[in-house]
């Protein structure tokens, strides 16, 4: 028989680096980039936090998920603000543990919850269609260069 810590440790496969969005300032607009340095205090030429908040990650999949649940046609991965768009792997599967994107090694710290300004992004009820799909803040544990298409995978115990 199978153990819980052997079923959560295995992915169908890894992950994929699907975009990358550095917020240069509060309130200004998200810059599109093909690679990104992350910093032991987070991404180069973003104006995020550092430690545990240092990266937020969404998951791809769950971007048509926002779209219906606010009532609209799609929504572009800027317009939520979260810097790297993962598809390909259940991010919340990887809760505390370490995982290697390129050449940098994060590990996700908790759930990356929606602000009021997702109403002013999405419309009336923008909020409450993140709640659940808002993604996830991770912390530095190696620095290092990523690009777009570089493979998420967990780290080996």
């Amino acid at each position: 028989m199978e153990t819980i810590a052997s079923l959560t440790a295995r992915h169908a496969r890894s992950g994929r680096l699907e975009r990358i969005c550095l917020r240069p300032a509060r309130r200004t607009g998200v810059t599109i980039a093909d690679s990104a340095e992350i910093a032991p205090e987070g991404l180069r030429g973003d104006h995020g936090h550092a430690r545990k908040r240092a990266v937020t990650l969404i998951q791809a999949e769950h971007l048509p998920v926002i779209a219906a649940l606010a009532g609209l046609e799609d929504v572009a991965p800027g317009t939520l603000r979260r810097n790297l768009v993962i598809s390909g792997i259940n991010l919340s599967a990887l809760r505390g543990r370490a995982f290697r994107l390129g050449g940098a090694v994060l590990q996700i710290t908790g759930p990356c919850a929606p602000c009021s300004r997702m109403e002013e992004a999405l419309g009336p009820g923008g909020y409450n269609a993140m709640r659940g799909h808002g993604g996830w803040c991770a912390e530095v544990i190696r620095p290092g260069s990523i690009a777009v298409g570089d493979m998420l995978r967990p780290v080996d115990a």
